[in-house]
């Protein structure tokens, strides 16, 4: 805070420049991750979360495997959602801590998409396996079709979220990059109250 006084004794207040830049800033990095786009990216992610929980609905008529015991679907769909939602308020309530927290659940995201993948592509080949068999053990119905062509559009699904999600977390890597020299000045700006 700069202080400046007159000739005739009056003390005028000036805004500090280091808290003007400051906020300049932070206008340009709300402004940067508006253009960013990253509330399309947000309903993207709880579109396709709300397109992964739908679809894994009817492998519960189908044989019990280790995408159903597990509850793949679910826990992708719902990780998925909740990225997308912190996403969309990103937008709007635009702060190091919130794109921080963004951050964390894109990673997360992007974690639990790859094992997802992984339970999901383990599992298909145990079906194609089976198939190729033509042992009564593998417990062949009418649904066994219907079983793979889901698992497979989950795991497509599942894929382009990855995708989304690890975009978002290099938009936020080079944003926060950006601006982290930033972070200083706003810590000591803040008073200290005793």
């Amino acid at each position: 805070m700069a202080v400046e006084i007159s000739k005739d004794l009056v003390v005028q207040v000036l805004e500090d420049v280091n808290v003007i830049k400051l906020t300049t800033r932070q206008q340009v990095l709300c402004a940067a991750i508006r253009r960013g786009e990253t509330k399309c990216l947000g309903v993207t992610q709880v579109m396709l979360g709300l397109m992964v929980m739908s679809y894994s609905i009817p492998l519960h008529i189908t044989e019990a495997t280790d995408v159903v015991t597990f509850g793949v679907p679910w826990w992708t769909g719902l990780t998925f959602i909740a990225a997308g939602v912190i996403i969309a308020i990103l937008e709007t309530h635009c702060t190091m801590k919130t794109m921080q927290f963004c951050f964390m659940m894109s990673v997360l995201s992007v974690v639990l998409s790859l094992v997802a993948m992984i339970i999901y592509s383990v599992d298909l080949n145990n079906d194609m396996s089976c198939g190729m068999e033509r042992n009564t053990s593998c417990g062949t119905n009418k649904y066994t079709r219907l079983s793979r062509c889901l698992k497979a559009s989950l795991l497509i699904f599942t894929l382009a979220q990855t995708v989304v999600s690890a975009v978002v977390c290099f938009l936020l890597v080079r944003l926060r990059h950006y601006f982290q020299q930033y972070s200083s000045i706003s810590q000591a700006a803040e008073p200290i109250t005793p």
